[in-house]
């Protein structure tokens, strides 16, 4: 007899390699939870496509840098629109999901993010800095990510002007993150250490934290998935966007105690069975 369970295709790289992070580990410990709710298969990236049709909904976990992998991630979103599926996190990210861009359209829009240009003509609106970081507007995971002096800054900028981006390097300091489940705030991690940005503390958040958070949370209208807004802790005080991570971020449950990731997974649960209902 067929099951009566909702039939969820979990899509990550377990051989993925990341610096400071162990994604097959918390994606082994997140279906272990989540089987006991649901029908549940595990599949790479570049096959989600091909597997859409068995199942009732799609749960993009920890799948690595899209770059990897982007002829497929462009089949399985194509597909995915055609037959309706349900996707969690939701195809309609504004943020990383869609590239860099957000950070230049955010700095335009005058949000609270580290200030972001990506063409020669607008270095002038940059702060001064002794030094400025470059990124590819179709980076993750730190590739491509260089730290340029400020008297070479104009030349890069002239030479890959619309492929990247360039921001100050902000001498911050600490990085923290806040983590979403839908729109609902889960919990809160630190880096106290700059030099160490995956040796993550619990972050007793403030209001003035959250109402931050939320902002960029509300921003980017996805209803269903997982959010992490990381920040970092500016000199003056305040919180900065470094980004806002909607298509597969990682979510450090090892930085958690049991209670802590308990609550974390009852949150996902109750969060599919949402989706799967809508």
């Amino acid at each position: 007899m067929p099951s009566a369970r909702p039939r969820i295709l979990y899509v990550t790289d377990l051989a993925y390699e990341a610096r400071g992070r162990r994604y097959r580990d918390e994606d082994i410990f997140l279906t272990s939870r989540l089987r006991e709710d649901f029908d549940l298969a595990l599949c790479h990236p570049g096959e989600a496509a091909a597997l859409l049709d068995a199942f009732d909904a799609v749960v993009v976990r920890n799948s690595g840098p899209v770059l990897g992998y982007q002829a497929a991630h462009d089949a399985f979103r194509e597909r995915a629109a055609e037959r309706g599926t349900r996707v969690y996190n939701q195809l309609t990210g504004r943020a990383d999901m869609a590239g860099k861009q957000y950070l230049i359209d955010l700095t335009d829009a005058g949000y609270p993010v580290i200030p972001t240009v990506g063409r020669p003509e607008d270095l002038h609106r940059l702060p001064p800095s002794d030094e400025y970081v470059v990124k590819p507007r179709l980076g993750a995971d730190s590739v491509g990510l260089r730290f340029v002096p400020a008297d070479r800054v104009r030349e890069t900028v002239r030479g890959d002007a619309g492929d990247i981006l360039v921001q100050p390097r902000v001498d911050f300091a600490y990085e923290v993150s806040f983590y979403f489940v839908d729109h609902d705030f889960q919990y809160a991690l630190y880096a106290p250490r700059p030099d160490r940005r995956w040796r993550l503390e619990p972050y007793d958040a403030s209001p003035e934290d959250l109402d931050f958070a939320r902002r960029f949370i509300d921003w980017n209208g996805v209803e269903h998935g997982i959010q992490r807004v990381d920040a970092c802790r500016a000199p003056g005080g305040e919180l900065l966007l470094v980004e806002l991570e909607d298509l597969n971020p990682y979510l450090s449950l090892d930085a958690l105690d049991e209670a802590g990731r308990n609550s974390f997974v009852t949150a996902l649960r109750t969060a599919l069975r949402h989706l799967l209902a809508a």
